[in-house]
């Protein structure tokens, strides 16, 4: 197989599987996202189609973490490594090797994703409008790559969707995952399905050389929520322009 090609699968599969739901797409300020170099893509997080829309969205393969667990189901690890996916670390992982991929990957000039909201939309029903709060390591990650980027907020809002709140026994996940709490509750595990879902790509946010010498000490812990706070206000923004 061609190596271009080969690195483009996951952007390939991503376009193949919506096309093939039906997915009505529209995609506002495409241009924002950078057409080559590093970049770190955060955005809200209800469905497992998220990942493929946002690849479709900015037209580029996109290596998203996702959770550890996923890395040891039988047939769903190879199609999560199919789609670009990478796992995070697992509780009390010695030593840690996400953010050591993370940054080889950026470092190679690739596009990697997170979901800084974590885990909990994907476990819970809420409204297409709603946006937790947002974790910092994204932040720090990226601070800590060694290499000038850009940090791109994107926001997807579902304009329509239908919700099956028995999607599997959260049992299952426990099995594969005894250590996550998310998993730790009885019941069923939710999922989404998209029919019409609007994208918004929001400003993106350099990081240079110049401000990654102040991360350093309490300087780089506020640089971190600055950063945070920009990027869940951004998305939360857009969401709100897109149902407006």
């Amino acid at each position: 197989m061609d190596s271009r090609l080969f690195a483009d699968l996951p952007l390939v599969l991503s376009q193949g599987l919506l096309s093939s739901l039906g997915i009505a797409i529209q995609v506002d300020h495409r241009e924002r996202c950078p057409k080559t170099g590093p970049v770190l893509v955060i955005s809200n997080h209800r469905s497992l189609l998220d990942a493929p829309l946002i690849m479709a969205a900015i037209a580029r393969p996109v290596r998203f973490a996702c959770h550890h667990y996923m890395s040891h189901v039988p047939l769903f690890k190879d199609l999560v490594a199919a789609y670009g996916a990478f796992p995070l670390d697992a509780p009390h992982t010695n030593p840690p090797q996400f953010r050591q991929q993370a940054i080889a990957f950026l470092q190679a000039g690739q596009v990697v994703g997170l979901f800084p909201e974590g885990g909990e939309p994907m476990v819970t029903l809420s409204s297409p409008q709603a946006i937790q709060g947002f974790h910092r390591g994204f932040a720090h990650l990226a601070y800590q790559a060694p290499v000038p980027l850009a940090v791109l907020p994107i926001a997807i809002a579902s304009r329509r969707e239908t919700c099956n709140p028995r999607f599997a026994p959260f049992s299952i996940f426990h099995f594969f995952a005894p250590d996550e709490p998310l998993f730790d509750r009885p019941g069923w595990h939710p999922s989404v399905q998209y029919q019409q879902v609007k994208i918004t790509v929001g400003r993106p946010l350099w990081i240079t050389p110049e401000t990654r010498q102040q991360y350093h000490g309490r300087a780089g812990v506020r640089l971190a929520k600055t950063l945070t706070r920009t990027c869940h206000a951004e998305i939360a923004q857009l969401l709100h322009d897109s149902y407006a």
